[in-house]
């Protein structure tokens, strides 16, 4: 049987799926050195660290999976040197992505969690809720075009929203408008979203100018990439109330973040959890499961 070593924890049906088709090592738990160069495969969740002094000690490694929507942690150039094989889930996160990014729009401009704790705390006994904002009809920038962009731009339409973007350069074959400034996108939307960015992202794509832009009618959503938004410069906008609200699932050093963020009831924070849903865990554990048997598909015949 092939020998596969298991980097981090996985879901329990990918795992029991691995444990009955590979003879599976634990990374923490190797007993058997000679083991080191029989492993042929790596597995491991998104958030596992998979470096060169890693690969290093497995000789025999033939490809890594990431059960996981990207790759980001793992060492491609250490990886292209070996010829190590490096697959992950590219796209099974991408309904649940896009459905949360509708779902914080709505709970900026609504202000639901806001009113959650307006109930729980009893200030509703002292009198009625402030107006919020309608979403519908709004209109959204996102900001890129990738597959979330264009799932979350698919669901907007049930909204009657108006759809643009900014991203390297227009995409041929999408309808939405393209606006090759993020400063020029912010100015002419009422919900600057950032659905999905790599690790490579511009750093602080979206600055005190953009924000400035984004102005008093505007809401900042951030699912991609903390480093993308100059986060003094947004949470300066939010205490001085320079725009309407954010919501942001990514921060800068989680799973920690800042007082000052924490204090403000202008910003819905959710835990990095925009793709965490049972549904996109087992696809991407299928997924994987599928990568592994293609590649080991005549060893497995055998």
């Amino acid at each position: 049987m092939i020998n596969i070593l298991r980097v981090s924890n996985l879901p329990h049906d990918m795992l029991t799926v691995l444990q009955t088709t590979y003879i599976m090592h634990d990374r923490d738990h190797i007993t058997d050195p000679g083991a080191l160069g029989r492993i042929r495969a790596m597995v491991a969740m998104s958030d596992a660290v998979i470096d060169k002094k890693l690969m290093m000690l497995f000789p025999a490694v033939e490809i890594i999976c990431i059960c996981g929507s990207s790759s980001h942690n793992v060492d491609h150039a250490a990886a292209e040197q070996r010829n190590i094989k490096v697959c992950h889930a590219a796209y099974a996160h991408v309904p649940d992505q896009a459905e949360y990014a509708i779902g914080l729009m709505l709970a900026a401009s609504r202000r639901i969690a806001h009113g959650d704790r307006f109930v729980r705390n009893s200030d509703w006994v002292d009198g009625p809720y402030t107006l919020t904002r309608r979403m519908s009809g709004a209109r959204l920038g996102l900001v890129g075009m990738g597959p979330v962009a264009q799932a979350i731009a698919g669901l907007a339409s049930a909204f009657d929203m108006e759809v643009s973007y900014t991203a390297a350069q227009a995409e041929p074959e999408v309808a939405w408008a393209f606006n090759p400034s993020v400063k020029d996108l912010a100015a002419g939307v009422d919900f600057l979203v950032l659905p999905e960015m790599g690790p490579d992202a511009p750093p602080h794509l979206v600055n005190a100018e953009v924000l400035q832009a984004l102005a008093l009618k505007g809401y900042l959503v951030n699912l991609a990439n903390a480093g993308a938004v100059d986060m003094a410069a947004l949470t300066e906008a939010l205490q001085k109330k320079t725009i309407a609200g954010a919501a942001l699932d990514v921060f800068p050093e989680e799973p920690r973040v800042s007082a000052e963020l924490r204090a403000l009831h202008n910003v819905v924070l959710t835990p990095h959890v925009g793709s965490a849903t049972a549904e996109a865990r087992q696809a991407m554990g299928d997924q994987a499961l599928r990568q592994l048997a293609e590649h080991f598909a005549a060893d497995l015949a055998e």
